[in-house]
């Protein structure tokens, strides 16, 4: 008989998961910042998670990047990526890319454009005398820069680029596995419109391949139109969970951030508030 851990994993692959949560909940202090959670993302999804701020958005990528454990009020309660309990994160990232602000701003600033992207094969925030990089990776890496049109910036150190372009960077390093799903927190923190408008034609050329992306923002203009499912957070609760048409309303909207909303969709949505 096949242990538990490596039925649930079959029947993932079988299934195309990439997160099955079930009555996962987050405790801290005495109060609850996530509560049963119940969510389940397919591996052939792009996936907008939106909420205001303290919805519990930040509590959430955390526990995909194994950063925190969630609490369960019921025996059926589980956390599951590609139907695995639990994993060893150099294993994980292989499927399983992530671009976090938090990770934008511990990486090791010193090192080069091309070094960020290299040390997306061992996991790492930097490069050390302990990995030893291949031909084949290299020549991945320099793929990945062109991918995000920063091949002329490889040999800048981190700390010379603006925002949007290391912002690039960690992008890229987290695509030389070619995970099957890339998660980004808050894309487009920090960019100016220029830069914003480009990063989302690039985000656009990543949803179009076979890495999908599940993007956690508060903000509509994140929001591109290869993006065709939608789950609202607020107050630590799955306030709506639908498709576009359904869930990506003016209406929903406007209930989720308790404010007049009206929302102008394009391939950059727009949100008119009214006082």
């Amino acid at each position: 008989m096949q242990p538990a851990h490596t039925l649930a994993s079959n029947i993932a692959e079988a299934t195309g998961d990439f997160l099955d949560f079930a009555n996962v909940s987050v405790v801290r202090d005495g109060a609850k910042i996530l509560c049963d959670i119940d969510l389940r993302i397919s591996t052939d999804e792009n996936v907008a998670i939106i909420g205001p701020n303290g919805s519990g958005k930040s509590t959430l990528i955390k526990l995909i990047t194994r950063k925190i454990y969630p609490s369960y009020t019921s025996e059926r309660g589980h956390l599951r990526l590609f139907g695995e309990s639990s994993w060893v994160l150099e294993d994980l990232r292989v499927k399983l890319g992530i671009v976090t602000n938090e990770l934008q701003y511990d990486f090791h600033k010193l090192i080069t454009g091309f070094e960020c992207i290299l040390s997306g094969f061992f996991a790492s925030t930097g490069l050390y005398n302990v990995h030893n990089t291949d031909a084949k990776m290299r020549t991945t890496a320099h793929q990945m820069a062109e991918l995000l049109e920063v091949s002329h910036l490889e040999n800048r150190t981190l700390d010379t680029l603006s925002s949007g372009e290391a912002r690039r960077f960690l992008i890229a390093r987290a695509l030389v596995n070619n995970p099957k799903v890339l998660v980004l927190d808050e894309p487009t923190n920090s960019l100016d419109i220029a830069t914003a408008i480009k990063f989302h034609a690039t985000l656009r050329n990543i949803a179009g391949h076979d890495t999908k992306i599940v993007l956690v923002t508060h903000l509509v203009s994140d929001i591109i139109p290869e993006i065709n499912r939608f789950v609202l957070l607020k107050d630590g609760k799955i306030f709506d969970d639908g498709s576009r048409v359904d869930t990506f309303t003016s209406a929903k909207l406007s209930r989720l951030f308790g404010i007049d909303i009206d929302l102008l969709e394009g391939n950059v949505p727009q949100v008119v508030m009214h006082q």
